[in-house]
């Protein structure tokens, strides 16, 4: 019997492979970065355009390389429970994959060299380790990825390299609050992996990805999600409590109930339906989250 699905589009399987709904991770970081230098009276467009294309075309290029690598290991099967991944689903033949890898690291490349030249070589080290951080995530001879260091990386990069380079970008210097802004942030967008590994986690460990889900079990990561989450939320008055930023900040516990809307239907499910909405609410939450922010940190000057 034929398979009654329509094939997608052509543009719906690009779309598919970009994995849309992780991008927030990549926006976010961006928006709070800047409006951190705005709240210094420091703002260059053209930087920020740069920092944001930059970014998510880091983040599109690694997902990419994730769907390419993930197929080749073997990982990626028809039993899983997410969306179907454009190379091992047959949709895109891997060679076209990895030359939209190529094209999709090349445009932050030169987002990013602009960068260097406006605001600073420290940043071709700190691009460069991006994107090596997203090749390795599935690729090279040992993926951390599939060492359950996946949200480390992902909090590192998406978190605290993200915002202070979003803010370096502007003024081409550092300070404290930078990085005290930077863990909720990338609290949360490790989070968005969190939710990614709850739901793959029999297929993943069927196929030997020893994730941090995987590693912790499923009770263990749900707990641990939440406390992500929270933890977010308790931290961002860091910046208004012990530095010169005021009560504005706040702003994001206006999201509040949306997290843990969010936190109950990762805690209460194991369906591949619920968990693929959760998981775009978490990348809808932290962008919520961080615009918030952003207004906060513009309404503090």
């Amino acid at each position: 019997m034929p398979d009654p699905s329509p094939t997608p589009s052509g543009i719906r399987i690009w779309l598919m492979a970009a994995r849309v709904r992780t991008l927030p991770a990549a926006v976010a970081p961006v928006l709070v970065g800047t409006a951190l230098a705005g709240f210094v009276h420091v703002f260059h467009p053209l930087r920020f355009i740069a920092a944001l294309v930059g970014a998510i075309f880091i983040q599109v290029g690694t997902n990419l390389s994730n769907d390419y690598s993930d197929a080749r290991r073997g990982a990626d099967t028809e039993d899983r429970l997410g969306p179907v991944r454009v190379t091992a689903g047959g949709l895109v033949p891997p060679g076209s994959v990895l030359v939209a890898t190529y094209v999709s690291f090349g445009i932050a490349v030169l987002a990013g060299l602009y960068l260097v030249v406006v605001a600073g070589w420290q940043l071709l080290i700190v691009g460069a380790a991006s994107i090596l951080a997203g090749v390795l995530y599935t690729g090279g001879p040992k993926p951390y990825g599939y060492e359950g260091l996946g949200e480390v990386f992902v909090f590192l990069f998406f978190g605290i390299v993200a915002v202070a380079g979003s803010y370096f970008v502007q003024t081409t210097h550092l300070v404290w609050e930078a990085f005290a802004l930077a863990v909720p942030v990338g609290l949360l967008a490790a989070g968005i992996l969190v939710v990614n590994n709850v739901r793959d986690i029999d297929t993943d460990r069927r196929a030997g990805k020893r994730t941090l889900a995987v590693r912790l079990g499923r009770d263990r990561t749900r707990t641990m999600f939440a406390g992500m989450v929270y933890l977010a939320y308790l931290l961002t008055p860091v910046t208004w409590l012990f530095g010169p930023l005021k009560p504005w900040v706040l702003l994001p516990w206006l999201t509040l109930p949306f997290a843990a809307q969010v936190v109950r239907t990762v805690r209460n499910h194991t369906d591949g339906g619920s968990l693929n909405q959760a998981l775009a609410q978490t990348g809808m939450l932290q962008l919520a989250f961080c615009t918030l922010l952003a207004a906060g940190l513009l309404l503090s000057r």
